[in-house]
């Protein structure tokens, strides 16, 4: 019996003197550096420039057109924008630069009737709208490639723009003709990711849309040459936009 109890003793000092000395061993151990092994190759290397466009059009034509409670809407509209950018990869996968762009927006409605109820109804006739707008961004990209692929990858780019335009809208005709003339200033700050296809070395076509974005419009009105009033609105933008789906061709030379 003394002699189990003297082996006890000793496999429970052991133990112990294990437990002490792991314990030790471990705290005295400097911690690993943590590695996702990411595959990734430089996709944009360094050095090379970037150039291309992006243009957007749309028109439509209406014709007795009726939706919900629009009727007899008669009239056509259209949109025009073109946008050419040029950048310069400073690292590999990472350039910075800038575009330029020039939007156009046109709406002409003859005749139309807004109708709430068999009771209450508005009619509009003879409005114009024509509006135009420059802008200038800078822009700063980052690639990432698709595993190891060097033809499909993604980009993230990150823009400031600052731009100005006019506007005029005009109603009615004759005698009970009166118009509106606009000056505005904006200015932007948005996150644009995107993603591009190589169809040769040198030719990509590019998909981008805005997700976040903050824009500050400053806009003085006159009206009848007249009237003077000043608007100022901001907004911020958390969410995918999808009216900001903008397609185009560039080339890396």
């Amino acid at each position: 019996m003394k002699i189990l109890r003297i082996t006890l003793c000793t496999l429970l000092a052991i133990c112990i003197s294990s437990t002490i000395y792991a314990q030790d061993t471990i705290n005295t151990q400097e911690p690993k550096p943590f590695k996702r092994n990411l595959e990734q190759v430089s996709f944009i290397p360094k050095g090379q420039w970037i150039t291309g466009v992006n243009v957007n059009y749309s028109q439509s034509n209406s014709d007795n057109y009726q939706f919900f409670i629009v009727e007899n809407l008669n009239g056509n509209s259209y949109s025009f924008k073109v946008s050419p950018m040029a950048m310069y990869a400073f690292k590999d996968d990472m350039a910075v630069g800038g575009r330029f762009a020039y939007d156009r927006q046109m709406t002409k409605l003859e005749s139309g009737t807004v109708k709430i109820d068999s009771e209450t109804d508005y009619d509009v006739n003879n409005l114009y709208s024509l509006r135009h707008n420059y802008y200038g961004t800078a822009a700063f990209r980052n690639y990432i490639s698709m595993g190891k692929s060097k033809r499909f990858g993604f980009f993230n780019e990150v823009q400031l723009q600052v731009g100005g335009g006019q506007s005029k809208l005009c109603n009615d005709s004759g005698d009970d003709l009166t118009g509106t003339y606009e000056k505005n200033f904006s200015i932007g700050v948005g996150v644009s990711p995107g993603i591009v296809m190589f169809l040769n070395n040198y030719s990509a076509i590019e998909v981008n849309v805005g997700i976040v974005g903050f824009n500050y419009t400053h806009t003085k009105a006159t009206t009848d040459q007249i009237y003077v009033s000043d608007r100022k609105s901001s907004s911020a933008n958390f969410k995918l936009n999808l009216m900001s789906i903008s397609f185009g061709v560039a080339f890396y030379l």
